[in-house]
């Protein structure tokens, strides 16, 4: 036994020693620069790419320096290569491909390379056709095509040259032009035109029947469509005009057709019928064409169908006070039963409809948003979804029986979770993350039993050991109006309850958009991080009109884009400046795209609250926005011209106060520069001091050799010198 007088001095010497190793780990944590971010790049996460299940749902592919390997699901080895880049060869050099995706039966693979993007998701391309039973490679049509896409049986590939849509044998290399009459900036045939891609978030317009005999076709005549330039510095001594089509707030709309090609003759599926868009369509089990069809207003939505020789009929019928989710996919069963979502009750759900559209049964129910649709399991008749049943903030995964009964959690541990299944729902790769921590990737059997870890981000964890950083926290916020808003903050690192602080908050605050979810927040987390080193506390509010807390909080704001949100906002200030710990004469804000809109109208018409904003690529008036996004909110001009312009930042230019940061890029085909140079212009006529950086040539998302880093450094000085 060691003597007592011994046992102290060693227990004395333990207490040091844990001291020292204490302090050595707080020395050596050090603060997030902006360096870290842009230079060194410690913080990038890992995720998983080029995982796709295979169709027998026991094996997953991946492009990998072989070509294209199979890999088991249970063991995660490698089974074969079911494409060698070996054989694929173009004029006697490898093929180096950037893309691909099997056709149905993956006897053939489509690869795609020299990618050039046209707009946000549309994009040309050199296309192939590998076959892998007869081992040959097929270039379609030898020049850059759009959209392309392969018939069920595999035989057939249907694509988009300059407007028109033409169909190549794969055996024969024998081509079919379906269209004669395409045209840039007039006739557009299987691919949708600016708008509807922004909007409805398509670009393939186009989709093969299952019998692969008749190929259904979306036109689009937008001649009568306003056109709109912007100029394109380069480098060049003049500037080249970038033109295109571009329909805002109350103007005209290309008129839109449906169209089925049988291989020989085409029939018009839409004529006859009175709408304004159609979202959406695709090709039941039973080879009848679903289409959906939109009104003006899009408080209307008509799911017809379509079938040969025969006119369309209605399906099914949505209204809602305000308006309809246009953003709807269908999802058929094998015997033509579709499930279809709805805000019917309040909140998004999912219902089974019968297969003559006669009768719809719930699939979920409860005062919460179903978020996401996996799929159905038919052999096991079982359906799997994502909601947000425990908060707006946080997501589970579930299972239900078609028949109905209580759901099963399926993955609920972390605060957000994810899920990507297996054709066969076998296995399911599970995306866990919170607010604090990067995400896991981990392949699990249908079960919940974990396979094996796909990817932890364990170094990432560990090097971020090394900074000193503040926790994202999750609340509740009640603001100086009453209203109980989603929130989260980041306070000062080291905060001392004895000081005040400065306030930055950051907003975005459009129709059914969320900020405050419980997921990793990429870059901008260690940039707050930065700044809440230099003493700055961080704080975002989800205002009215947000998503995943049912229709009633999403649509209020409807007619009047910026007026409660812009409230909320404000509010939300005033009652975080009674907090004792903020410097109530220092509370900013920032945001951008609808984020700007909200900053720069929060600046100005709560001039007593805000002491700086950051506005980049903000709409200043919902008159030169496009019109499917604006008037589902709005209306037209015509219909509701009070509204738009009393919550637009211009109408409140002359009551600036603070200081304001506008930035916005001269290459911006969604919210275009003139947003901004409208609100300089009435700023300027105000006489009111302001900051503002235009980026040559850069799109809404202002990014581009080290074009980022620049703009972050600009907005951290401003707030450093504003706030």
């Amino acid at each position: 036994m060691i003597p007592n007088d011994l046992h102290q001095m060693y227990r004395s010497i333990r207490l040091v020693a844990a001291l020292v190793l204490s302090s050595a780990a707080l020395i050596a944590q050090r603060p997030v620069a902006m360096s870290d971010l842009y230079e060194s790049r410690v913080f990038n996460a890992r995720g998983i790419q080029g995982f796709r299940s295979l169709e027998d749902g026991k094996h997953f592919s991946r492009q990998t320096a072989q070509g294209i390997e199979r890999y088991s699901f249970a063991t995660g080895a490698a089974v074969d290569v079911m494409v060698s880049k070996a054989d694929l060869n173009v004029n006697d050099a490898p093929l180096s491909f950037s893309s691909y995706e099997f056709a149905p039966g993956e006897r053939y693979v489509i690869l795609e390379s020299d990618i050039e993007a046209i707009y946000r998701h549309s994009y040309t391309a050199k296309v192939y056709v590998w076959d892998r039973q007869a081992k040959k490679l097929t270039q379609v049509f030898g020049k850059p095509i759009q959209n392309p896409v392969l018939s069920p049986d595999g035989t057939q590939l249907a694509f988009v040259f300059e407007r028109n849509i033409y169909v190549q044998n794969l055996a024969t290399a024998a081509v079919k032009q379906v269209t004669t009459d395409g045209e840039d900036n007039a006739i557009l045939n299987g691919a949708p035109d600016w708008v509807y891609e922004e909007e409805f978030g398509f670009h393939v317009a186009l989709a093969w029947s299952p019998d692969s005999k008749s190929l259904a076709y979306l036109r689009f005549d937008e001649r009568a469509v306003p056109t709109f330039s912007m100029d394109m510095y380069g480098s060049d001594t003049y500037p080249k005009p970038y033109v295109f089509k571009y329909p805002k707030a109350g103007e005209a709309n290309s008129v839109v057709s449906l169209h089925v090609w049988n291989g020989s003759a085409t029939v018009t599926a839409s004529e006859g019928l009175k709408y304004e868009y159609i979202p959406r369509m695709a090709w039941s089990p039973k080879g009848e064409l679903f289409f959906a069809t939109l009104n003006r207003h899009q408080d209307s939505m008509r799911v017809m169908v379509y079938a040969a020789g025969k006119a369309p009929r209605q399906f099914l019928l949505e209204t809602d006070a305000a308006y309809v989710e246009s953003e709807r996919e269908f999802s058929f069963l094998a015997d033509g039963r579709l499930v279809w979502a709805s805000e019917r009750s309040g909140y998004t759900h999912y219902y089974l409809y019968s297969a003559d559209g006669k009768k719809a049964s719930p699939l979920t129910r409860g005062a919460f948003d179903v978020t996401a649709w996996y799929g159905v399991d038919e052999p096991r008749g079982e359906a799997y979804y994502q909601a947000a049943s425990r908060s707006a903030s946080q997501r589970e995964v579930f299972r239900v029986k078609l028949n109905g009964g209580t759901p099963t959690p399926v993955a609920a541990q972390a605060a957000w979770n994810d899920a990507e299944f297996s054709s066969s729902f076998d296995y399911y790769v599970l995306t866990a993350q919170d607010g604090n921590s990067p995400a896991t990737y981990a392949l699990m059997d249908r079960a919940g039993k974990q396979v094996r870890m796909l990817e932890d981000n364990a170094k990432l964890r560990e090097d971020m050991k090394s900074f000193a950083l503040s926790p994202k926290t999750f609340f509740t916020l009640e603001a100086a109006n009453g209203q109980k808003l989603p929130a989260w903050e980041i306070r000062p690192v080291n905060f001392d309850a004895s000081k005040k602080y400065p306030v930055l908050m950051f907003v975005y605050g459009g129709p059914g958009s969320q900020q405050v979810t419980q997921r990793w927040g990429g870059r901008d987390y260690f940039w707050y991080q930065m700044l809440a080193a230099k003493g700055y506390w961080i704080v975002c509010v989800d205002n009215r009109g947000t998503g995943a807390l049912g229709r009633d909080f999403k649509k209020v704001t409807y007619l009047q884009l910026g007026k409660y949100e812009v409230e909320d906002q404000i509010a939300a200030a005033q009652s975080l400046a009674k907090h004792p710990n903020v410097d109530a004469g220092r509370i900013g804000i920032w945001g951008w795209s609808y984020g700007g809109f909200m900053s720069s109208n929060c600046l100005m018409q709560g001039a007593d609250v805000f002491k700086a904003a950051i506005a980049v690529a903000p709409v200043t008036n919902w008159r030169f926005y496009d019109n499917i996004y604006t008037e589902r909110y709005m209306r037209t001009p015509a219909e509701n011209s009070t509204n738009y312009d009393i919550n637009s930042p211009l109408a409140h230019a002359a009551k600036l106060k603070g200081n304001l940061l506008l930035v916005h890029g001269t290459g911006d085909d969604n919210v275009h520069v003139q947003n901004s140079m409208r609100l300089a212009e009435e700023l300027i006529q105000a006489n009111k001091q302001f900051d503002y950086m235009v980026y040559p040539d850069k799109n809404h998302g202002i990014f581009g050799g080290a074009t980022r880093y620049q703009l972050y450094t600009k907005m951290t000085n401003f707030i450093f010198e504003n706030l």
